[in-house]
């Protein structure tokens, strides 16, 4: 009993295996076997890497190599079909029939390919009959055209056809041929020679697409990096303008809170207003904090090392962080011009935060520079620039994501900025920024140079 219960299985399962490749060739070979599937023509950066050398006027005409080889080759296909048609005006109809039939199979493989495979075997088999009665005209292109046909129907949509394209061929071949009753001596050789070449043809076309779903999960894997960072810098951001919003809203709601204790016999109505005035900072305040929670929450150890209570830097730390990166080795020089005045804490802080990436960008890619700061006070705005020249030694491989321009881009976008970051002439790099301030009235220094 249970050998054949067995037995029953594997032939359920060999039966559903054949249904499937049958269902599998169905789909692949018949069902919507015409449809209009355009070959488009090269792309430019292919066309740049191949041949670069290549006039750009060319290069448009260059884009439709592809097909202008077909065209030529199906061009050759009817021209050796007219050729061995010999005389005879019955025959010379036939010939030309044959031949267009076969030459036109290539050129449709450039619109319609499985169509154009099921064109071709018609043209072989036709032309074979046609070979039986007259001459052999028809034999000399009608086969190699088929497998070329073959072949590029295999290149242009997937690998699997080359099995089934080479199975419905050769079936039919044999058909043929036990009908008339030819000789079958040379159809093994042949089957063999073409399924190496249909193989080879399905490896190309799978390396093609291997290579392809490469590129676009490494194109997928450097927008999620690039967006990943992005994130995590717009996360920094929202901590720091956190502690510079808490400020404010802690001054209000402490404000709030003495007000009605410095005026005597404060009325019950301003009393309640200032009361309400409290709760709704108190409110805010805890609902900032609830929304830092949040963004902290992905990743609990992105502010490890900094002390969560201290003051974040403003332009007045700037000596500070000169004298650090000095320590590490760079030669900077910092300039200070226009008139000094009371700015936002969040233009501060992003001014502050885009001269330390600078600076550290110069440490790690050009080692032994000399680089510049220049902060300029202008009128509608704050103006930073940090420009390095160019390294005398080489760089050690930075661990760093490489994303510090993205981040420094996003601070001044956020507060409606414009920034650009490119290299210098002489070989080293230059970022500059410039964030609108609105007017702000306030004590003024003397600008002047930072040693």
């Amino acid at each position: 009993m249970n050998e054949t219960t067995q037995s029953q299985d594997a032939l359920r399962s060999e039966a559903r295996i054949a249904h499937g490749a049958l269902h599998r060739l169905r789909q692949d070979l018949f069902v919507d076997a015409f449809a209009f599937r355009p070959l488009p023509p090269l792309e430019d950066a292919k066309i740049s890497r191949w041949v670069p050398w290549l006039p750009e006027r060319l290069r448009r005409w260059a884009r439709w190599l592809p097909h202008l080889t077909v065209g030529f080759f199906s061009l050759l296909v009817f021209l050796a079909g007219m050729a061995d048609s010999g005389t005879g005006s019955l025959q010379g109809l036939l010939a030309a029939g044959v031949a267009v039939l076969v030459a036109a199979a290539p050129l449709l493989t450039l619109f319609r390919p499985v169509g154009a495979y099921w064109l071709s075997l018609f043209a072989a088999v036709v032309g074979g009959f046609t070979a039986l009665v007259f001459s052999p005209f028809a034999s000399v292109t009608g086969f190699p055209t088929l497998l070329a046909v073959m072949v590029l129907v295999v290149l242009r949509t997937r690998p699997r056809l080359a099995v089934e394209m080479w199975l419905v061929t050769f079936g039919v071949v044999g058909i043929i041929t036990a009908v008339v009753g030819a000789d079958m001596g040379d159809v093994p050789p042949v089957a063999v020679f073409c399924g190496a070449v249909l193989i080879a043809a399905a490896a190309v076309r799978a390396w093609r697409e291997e290579r392809r779903q490469v590129v676009e999960t490494q194109s997928a894997t450097q927008e999620e990096r690039t967006r990943r960072t992005l994130l995590e810098e717009r996360a920094l951001i929202a901590r720091e303008l956190h502690d510079v919003v808490a400020h404010h809203m802690s001054v209000i709601a402490i404000q709030a809170e003495a007000a009605p204790y410095r005026v005597k016999d404060t009325p019950p109505e301003l009393a309640t207003s200032f009361a309400t005035i409290r709760e709704n900072a108190v409110a805010a305040l805890a609902e900032l904090r609830r929304i830092l929670g949040v963004v902290r929450s992905a990743d609990p150890d992105a502010f490890a090392e900094s002390d969560p209570e201290a003051p974040q830097p403003t332009l007045n730390s700037l000596d500070s962080l000169l004298d650090s990166v000095r320590s590490a080795g760079l030669v900077v020089e910092a300039v200070v011009t226009g008139s000094p005045r009371p700015l936002p804490q969040g233009v501060e802080l992003s001014a502050y935060r885009i001269v330390q990436e600078g600076l550290s960008n110069a440490l790690r890619h050009s080692p032994g520079a000399e680089a510049r700061v220049e902060i300029s006070y202008v009128l509608g705005g704050l103006g930073v620039r940090i420009v390095n020249g160019a390294p005398s030694r080489l760089a050690k491989p930075s661990p760093g994501a490489g994303h510090g321009v993205l981040g420094m881009r996003e601070r001044v976008q956020m507060l409606g900025g414009e920034m650009t970051a490119e290299p210098t002439e002489d070989g080293g790099f230059e970022v500059a920024a410039f964030i609108p301030v609105a007017n702000t009235a306030g004590q003024t220094k003397t600008g002047g140079n930072r040693s």
